[in-house]
């Protein structure tokens, strides 16, 4: 009997912005229990990464598979089976917590009949009830975050998808999102992507590691900070000195998966990569 197909596989993914490499040769898979921390400087190419996970960039080249179907060439699959929390949740500050879930749990396709249960378990799960009838206008940034995660789960995804969800939270509100983030994991597949390097080894039970459009590492975290420290300084660094060159050989993830702290002696290379236009 053949194993069920991963939540999320990317085959060889790239995206040409601008007339440029922004991403190339993604491979990468992620099954539901799992959180996994994407990191990188700025400009490594994270969020175009997510907007292709989430279904909302198509690739350029290879191709995004949710559950073994291909996401882009069934775009419906992203309404039903991905939670997408970008960088800036996409609020209305009108609207209070519930009647902005019960207006995205109709968007998502939830029956009417089954919208009120919905919303009532996202606020739950996102500690939302002592604001719940109140303006998001007048919420905390930590409380509007939390709304924006709240309708990424509303309709139970399998892929949760969070851009920088600690953006701007002070470090209460921060260890917060983590015990949230890190619930999540027991029931969905999660991508993180962060700049806070203890986010992942506190959330996160496999990091990669994107500099300069590739994947230049992808392993357990082990919870230890400090050597993930190291690992992302010395791509980081390494990298940027030889700005001007090629990638250099430091951590990719080839096939199997590497331990933090182990770099790898080679740089993997990209099989044939599927072109063509996506809808």
């Amino acid at each position: 009997m053949n194993p069920p197909a991963p939540t999320l596989a990317l085959h060889q993914v790239g995206r040409v912005l601008a007339g440029r490499d922004a991403v190339r040769g993604l491979a990468l898979e992620l099954r539901r229990g799992e959180v996994l921390g994407l990191l990188g400087v700025n400009g490594a190419g994270k969020s175009t990464t997510l907007r292709m996970i989430a279904g909302v960039l198509a690739p350029s080249r290879g191709s995004v598979r949710l559950g073994g179907e291909d996401l882009y060439e069934h775009p419906e699959l992203a309404r039903r089976r991905i939670g997408y929390l970008p960088e800036v949740p996409p609020l209305h500050a009108e609207l209070t917590p519930v009647e902005f879930l019960a207006f995205c749990a109709r968007l998502r396709g939830l029956a009417r009949t089954n919208v009120a249960a919905a919303v009532d378990r996202a606020i739950d799960r996102c500690e939302l009830g002592e604001v719940r009838r109140r303006p998001i206008a007048a919420l905390s940034k930590g409380f509007r975050q939390r709304v924006g995660l709240a309708q990424a789960i509303l309709h139970e995804p399998e892929l949760v998808v969070l851009d920088e969800p600690a953006s701007g939270l002070d470090p209460v509100q921060a260890l917060k999102l983590r015990a949230l983030v890190r619930g999540l994991g027991t029931e969905h597949a999660v991508v993180l992507s962060t700049h806070v390097l203890p986010d992942v080894a506190a959330c996160c039970d496999r990091v990669a590691i994107l500099h300069r459009g590739e994947l230049r590492h992808v392993g357990p975290t082990d919870g230890d900070d400090g050597s993930l420290d190291r690992l992302f300084l010395s791509i980081a660094m390494h990298e940027s000195a030889s700005a001007d060159g090629p990638p250099a050989p430091l951590a990719r993830a080839t096939g199997g998966e590497e331990r933090i702290g182990e770099a790898s002696k080679g740089h993997g290379t990209s099989g044939d990569r599927r072109t063509g236009p996506r809808a």
